[in-house]
């Protein structure tokens, strides 16, 4: 018997070429690698035939763990560094989870400046975290004014901090002496409940002078939540720009409004640019609240969609519902990769939008037209009372989906008859099918799971060879609505209430509470077969899945040491060069991996002090390429470590 211990919590994450001098080659100065967010280095000093000689160039600690010991539980280090051209300093960049600020010596790790925003930890207690900080490079200041080269901080507190890159001193003329208030705005716009517990998470976009940032929401647990709308401010002056509310709230065009009282479709993960073309993409997620609808009729546009915004005025270029009328939480939880594709010696300006149902959506990014077809098919609609879901959902025809889609009873498993029984009881107890049913009081089946498919990890593009990368979960859920005078008092008032496998927790502002998690056999492993997480490579020239492997190991996961490569939990994404080589952490085992981008083939390993959910970068030194990934464990993975360890790779010194 095995018993997959940590498996109960897969489901939490199931996320340019620069001038200077000839010591630098190739930067990383966005979090995506470049603005629109390939992951793509056309470094190649490590490839295929010398990566098995990879070694450990460098290590910092940040101190955020020591520093905040009774926030242990809560801290998430998923931050990816950027490095900033040597004009700007040639810092690295890295922020730890409470948004402090460490430049780095980027050939030898060593601490250059820090910048430690102060705010109240107290009221942000759900779970710390800063995946990356952003640059901006003004043209019209000289190359050694104040703030010629500008870091953003978006903070917890709902404020926006601009500092100098070169030495971390706060930007006198951006805001009130660096910072700009944008609690205001939000709480000025209706709803505004739960601004306290709301964060600006990820990094800030900027476009042509102009710095975006968006909210949380705590969509979770209420119908109303707070307002999700995106906001410009002036990248000097810190002046705000324009606002954009995701949800339409008067009636034009067909589009039928959504009530003002409802709030979400806020965009919690990282937006993409094209500033040649003044375009900002938002990947939006679901309105308030996650499995109930009743309140909101209609599509919501623009929601759970793919939106371009003209990044000057906020305004709708284009936009394409991935989910109509979200009852299943199913954000659009990816970075859009903009990217060119080569299509019949053609050159194509793309937009590809990974989703949680496992599908990659692909457009032209200047129309949003689809560059392969997409199929409206019919979907239940037999929900709870009053519910009015969409009589059709948007499916990918080409490339087919990512991950396994829709269960049955005749998919249960288990390591032994026993539990494969039992899963089959549970499976055939709640409402199955295709992806797509309804929530139910009945309880009904997630699959792929509420997770993905895709999640804030997103994908990498090499356009050498179209060819993009993803991680993908492939875990049966399971959400069941539980009308509130079924629900006991006591328990959904714990904080933990509604969160998987936990007590049910009541949806404020409506008949019911939620009770979810992952389908699990007596065993704890998984009620469908492995794997559980896959690496994908689809061939985005035709739409077609080159290759399919399992992603991780249980060796950590399970009391016996089995190195079962059955795919393990995951968070974070990866990179890929023109080395031929796919870099990616992420996995629960703590390895640090690089695969072959042709064959899928693991051609190396790290173990770390701890996994790294995090997404790495590349860029070269002194003539020496470097890889880095930010090790710190996950909040969700408590047991298995939580730490903050920064990790350099490199080749050998002096390796041809």
């Amino acid at each position: 018997m095995v018993r997959v211990a940590a498996f109960p919590a897969f489901v939490a994450i199931c996320l340019a070429l620069i001038p200077g001098s000839g010591t630098w080659a190739q930067s990383w100065m966005h979090y995506g690698g470049d603005e629109g967010g390939s992951r793509f280095s056309a470094l190649d000093q490590i490839n295929r035939d010398n990566v098995g000689d990879l070694e450990l160039a460098w290590t910092y600690r940040t101190g955020a763990v020591a520093e905040n010991p009774n926030l242990k539980p809560f801290i998430d280090f998923q931050a990816t560094p950027i490095l900033l051209p040597e004009e700007a300093g040639g810092h690295l960049i890295v922020c730890t989870p409470f948004t402090k600020v460490i430049a780095l010596d980027p050939i030898t790790g060593a601490e250059r400046w820090t910048f430690e925003p102060k705010f109240n930890k107290a009221p942000y207690a759900g779970r710390f975290k800063c995946r990356g900080i952003s640059q901006w490079r003004d043209p019209e200041a000289a190359a050694d004014a104040r703030c010629a080269t500008r870091l953003f901080l978006p903070l917890p507190d709902l404020s926006l901090m601009a500092i100098d890159a070169r030495d971390g001193e706060l930007c006198p003329d951006f805001g009130a002496g660096g910072l700009v208030d944008v609690r205001p705005h939000i709480e000025a716009m209706v709803p505004a409940e739960g601004v306290i517990g709301t964060q600006l998470l990820s990094p800030a976009a900027v476009i042509n002078g102009v710095v975006v940032v968006t909210t949380t929401a705590n969509k979770f647990k209420s119908a109303q939540s707070v307002n999700g709308a995106i906001r410009g401010f002036d990248a000097r002056s810190g002046k705000l720009r324009w606002t954009f509310d995701p949800l339409v709230r008067v009636a034009r065009d067909g589009i039928e409004a959504t009530p003002r009282e409802v709030g979400g479709g806020n965009v919690w993960m990282v937006m993409s640019t094209d500033s040649e073309r003044d375009l900002l993409f938002l990947p939006t997620a679901s309105p308030a609240p996650n499995f109930w609808g009743v309140h909101r009729p209609g599509d919501n546009r623009y929601a759970n969609s793919i939106v371009a915004l003209r990044g000057a005025t906020g305004e709708v270029v284009w936009h394409f519902q991935i989910v109509h009328h979200d009852v299943w939480d199913r954000d659009v939880p990816s970075p859009p990769i903009v990217v060119d594709i080569q299509r019949d010696g053609e050159s194509i300006p793309a937009v590809i939008q990974l989703s949680k149902s496992g599908m990659a959506f692909t457009f032209h990014r200047e129309t949003g037209e689809p560059l392969f077809p997409i199929e409206e098919r019919p979907v239940s609609t037999d929900g709870i009372p009053g519910e009015q879901l969409s009589p059709t959902q948007p499916f990918t025809v080409l490339p087919p989906p990512l991950v396994r889609m829709g269960i049955t009873p005749d998919d249960a498993w288990g390591f032994t008859l026993f539990d494969r029984s039992v899963c089959r009881k549970k499976i055939e107890a709640l409402r199955w099918g295709p992806p797509y049913e309804p929530p139910t009081t009945q309880g009904t089946i997630m699959y792929p799971q509420v997770g993905g498919g895709a999640n804030w990890g997103g994908g990498a593009f090499d356009p050498e060879r179209n060819m993009l990368i993803a991680p993908m979960s492939q875990i049966p859920y399971y959400f069941r609505l539980v009308p509130n005078e079924e629900v006991d008092p006591d328990t959904a008032k714990l904080p933990q209430a509604g969160a998987p496998m936990q007590p049910p927790g009541y949806i404020g502002g409506t008949p019911y509470a939620v009770e979810q998690g992952p389908l699990m056999s007596p065993f704890f492993s998984p009620c469908t077969a492995p794997p559980w997480n896959v690496l994908v490579a689809v061939d985005m020239a035709v739409g077609e899945i080159k290759w399919k492997v399992p992603f991780g190991v249980l060796d950590k996961l399970v009391p016996v040491p089995l190195p079962l490569n059955w795919g393990a939990p995951s968070a974070g994404g990866p990179i890929v060069t023109a080395g031929g080589l796919i870099f990616i952490g992420a996995t629960a085992d703590s390895r640090f991996r690089a695969y072959d981008i042709d064959t899928g083939e693991e051609l190396w390993q790290d173990m770390m002090p701890t996994s790294a959910m995090a997404t790495p970068m590349t860029y070269e030194a002194d003539g020496r390429q470097y890889v880095v990934i930010a090790a710190g464990g996950h909040s969700w993975y408590y047991a298995h470590g939580v730490n903050d360890y920064l990790l350099a790779y490199a080749l050998p010194r002096g390796a041809p």
